[in-house]
């Protein structure tokens, strides 16, 4: 996606990075960029000849005790003998480095996280290349990593000072969710945004009815797009926890299916991996059953996040087409009332 950015960005970014890289002693290093989204990734060599990746952080979208929670328990995970990345320090012992405003950036935070070997489970919007054996084997991994994450997430003592957003009943249907107003939306048609206020307040009667005790709510993850799981020998390993807070169980499955539902081998993929979460953690049917309020609440999130993104190309079909998808999710809905 880099050759699409014009190059006075480009040549900023690289400028930029080396700038972070000086606080680990690497201003020398070339790096790499790889993403240009919430945040500024890049691949660079540490010292010791290791991979590694840099990320510069967006600003504004999360503030210095939110980046740092999400290293902490990042690295907890890891120690807990989970396949995720853990922070590397500066030289000066710091998880994070805070950079000041420059002509082309405004004061944003930089960490260095390490390098995770193995290739995406796949591409939003693209068929899965894996055949229907290694699906059902990749899905059941996928699904046993991620119990072992919230039983992880569960047994960990958070620091005192830990914060990290909600993905709750507010964070995701409240007057400002997470991602954004989704029924109330630039670029949305009057008629999707009367469908969606009705939605929205469809699921919020839904949620309400549901006894607390009845979903299972901790730590998240909260982005198991295919992107953020790589495959590889044994297994599977999570990247990117950038958006991981505070959610419900079900939000993490309904994520890690959500862009895999048009696949030819889709009801094998979503037993595969409930099969793998039962393996490790409790998931009862009945709990399973409100899995569409899930999908369409997370097919939701999509809205308001490409609502607040104007700037990116083709915004107003992908308005339309997550409006429309999660209308069309949303007539599931029943079968969960």
């Amino acid at each position: 996606m880099s050759e699409a950015l014009p190059q006075n960005l480009l040549d900023a970014l690289d400028a930029r990075a080396k700038e972070a890289m000086s606080h680990w002693g690497l201003a020398n290093v070339k790096p790499t960029l790889l993403k240009y989204r919430e945040n500024a990734v890049f691949r660079i060599t540490l010292a010791d000849g290791a991979p590694a990746a840099l990320r510069l952080h967006r600003p504004g979208y999360h503030d210095e005790a939110a980046l740092r929670s999400e290293l902490q328990w990042m690295t907890a995970l890891r120690d807990g003998g989970l396949s995720v990345p853990h922070a590397i320090t500066a030289s000066d012992g710091r998880l994070l480095v805070a950079l000041r405003p420059t002509d082309d950036f405004a004061a944003q935070h930089a960490d260095i996280v390490s390098w995770m070997h193995g290739l995406p489970l796949g591409e939003s919007g693209l068929p899965l290349s894996h055949g229907p054996e290694a699906q059902v084997a990749i899905f059941q991994a996928l699904g046993a990593m991620m119990a072992d994450m919230h039983d992880l997430a569960d047994r960990w003592p958070t620091p005192p000072d830990f914060k990290r957003p909600a993905w709750d009943m507010e964070g995701l249907l409240g007057e400002n969710p997470v991602w954004g107003r989704f029924w109330d939306c630039d670029g949305l048609a009057p008629e999707h945004k009367f469908a969606l206020c009705d939605l929205r307040h469809q699921l919020r009667r839904l949620l309400y009815a549901v006894p607390p005790e009845a979903l299972d709510y901790g730590l998240i993850h909260a982005d198991l797009v295919r992107e953020n799981v790589l495959v590889r020998d044994g297994g599977v390993a999570f990247i990117d926890f950038d958006d991981a807070g505070f959610g419900f169980r079900l939000f993490d499955i309904a994520t890690a299916l959500l862009k895999n539902r048009n696949e030819p081998n889709y009801e094998v993929i979503e037993r595969s991996l409930i099969e793998g979460y039962r393996t490790k953690r409790p998931l009862t049917d009945a709990t399973l059953a409100m899995l569409p309020i899930f999908m369409t609440l997370r097919s939701l999130t999509y809205i308001g996040w490409f609502a607040t993104r104007p700037e990116l190309p083709g915004i107003a079909a992908r308005l339309k087409r997550y409006a429309d998808e999660s209308l069309r999710l949303a007539q599931a809905l029943s079968v969960a009332a």
